[in-house]
C-alpha cells in the first residue's frame, strides 16, 4: 500500500491515547452496560492505578434490552470538541466517557420512581470494573452538563464512591421544574415523592466530597435557569460544605465564547488538580469544608 494523504494531527497533544469500549454489568440486575475508556498519552499498566473521572448523562428507557444497547465505536479518531472532559488526558487523568446510567422502568413502573439506586447502581459498576483492570483507585470523580450535572450531585448525595464532582449548568431542585422534565411526565403534584427523592438540594446535608458548580449566567434553557446553581451552592455554603459557584458572563445553556471555555476548563483543572489528582486526600469528608465554602467565590467571571 501507498500513503496518498499526509494530514498532520489536529490535535498532537493527543497523539498516542488509548481509547477502548469497556463492558461491564450492574449488580444489582446483571444489565449489560459499557463506555469508552479513554488512556492518557504515554500511560502504561505497570504504572498502576491513575486519576480518573466519569463523565456521563443518564438517559430513561422502557425496558432493559434497549437500556443494554451499546453506543459508540472504539474505532472512530479521537477529536476532543473544547468543552470535552477528555481535554484533561493530557494532565495525565483517565477519561471514561458516556458510561451508561440507564434508568428503566418496565411492567408499568415509572423510570425515575427508582431513579436514585438505579444511578448509584450504575456508576458503581462503572468504578468497580475500571478497578478491576488496575486504571483506577479511590481517586475516581465523576462530572457531567446539564441532566449530566445534576447527576453528578446525586452520585455525590447518595454514594461514598466519588472524590470529587463537577457539575455544569444542571438543575439541581426539581421543585423549580414542576411540570416535568427530561422524559417525566408526571407533575410535582402528581409524584411529589419522586420530585423529592430525585432533587439533591434536598440532600445537600449528605454531600462530604468537594462539588464545582458552573453555569452560563444568561442560561436559558427553561429547566436549567442560573438559579438552580445559585440555591444549590448557598446551600451546601451555609451547611458548611466544600462548594465553589462559577458563573460564565453572556453564556446560555451550552458555552461558546472562547475567554469563558478557556476559563471552564481552567476551573476545573484546578478543581481536579486540587481534589482528585493527589495520591491522599487532603481532609477526610467534612474537614475543612467550612473554610472552603466561606472562602470560595460565588461568581468567578473572566
Amino acid at each position: 500500500p501507498k500513503q496518498i494523504t499526509f494530514f498532520s494531527h489536529p490535535q498532537p497533544s493527543l497523539l498516542g491515547v488509548r481509547k477502548e469500549l469497556i463492558k461491564y454489568k450492574r449488580e444489582e440486575d446483571g444489565l449489560d452496560l459499557s463506555g469508552m475508556l479513554y488512556l492518557p498519552p504515554g500511560y502504561d499498566e505497570s504504572q498502576g492505578p491513575i486519576p480518573t473521572i466519569l463523565w456521563a448523562y443518564p438517559r430513561e428507557y422502557k425496558n432493559a434490552s434497549s437500556a443494554s444497547q451499546v453506543k459508540g465505536s472504539p474505532h472512530r479518531f479521537v477529536r476532543v470538541p473544547p468543552t470535552s472532559p477528555l481535554m484533561f488526558l493530557v494532565r495525565g487523568i483517565a477519561v471514561l466517557d458516556n458510561p451508561a446510567m440507564p434508568i428503566v422502568g418496565e411492567d408499568g413502573e415509572e423510570e425515575n420512581d427508582k431513579f436514585v439506586p438505579q444511578l448509584v447502581s450504575c456508576a458503581e459498576a462503572a468504578v468497580a470494573e475500571l478497578r478491576r483492570r488496575g486504571v483506577s483507585d479511590e481517586r475516581v470523580g465523576v462530572g457531567g452538563h446539564s441532566y449530566g450535572g445534576f447527576m453528578a450531585a446525586n452520585l455525590l448525595a447518595h454514594s461514598k464512591t466519588f472524590r470529587v464532582g463537577v457539575g455544569r449548568s444542571g438543575a439541581y431542585n426539581r421543585l423549580l421544574t414542576p411540570f416535568g422534565f427530561q422524559s417525566e411526565e408526571r407533575t410535582l403534584w402528581e409524584a411529589p415523592d419522586a420530585y423529592l427523592a430525585m432533587s439533591p438540594f434536598m440532600h445537600a446535608d449528605k454531600i462530604e466530597r468537594p462539588l464545582l458548580l458552573i453555569h452560563g449566567e444568561a442560561d436559558n434553557n427553561p429547566g436549567t435557569f442560573p438559579m438552580q446553581s445559585e440555591r444549590f451552592y448557598q446551600a451546601l455554603k451555609g451547611l458548611g460544605k466544600e462548594c465553589r459557584l462559577v458563573l460564565l458572563p453572556l453564556e446560555s445553556h451550552s458555552y461558546a465564547a472562547k475567554e469563558n471555555v478557556l476559563h471552564m476548563l481552567a476551573e476545573i483543572d484546578d478543581w481536579l488538580e486540587r481534589h482528585l489528582v493527589p495520591s491522599t486526600a487532603s481532609a477526610e469528608p467534612g474537614e475543612g469544608a467550612q473554610t472552603e465554602a466561606l472562602g470560595s467565590a460565588v461568581a468567578a467571571d473572566t
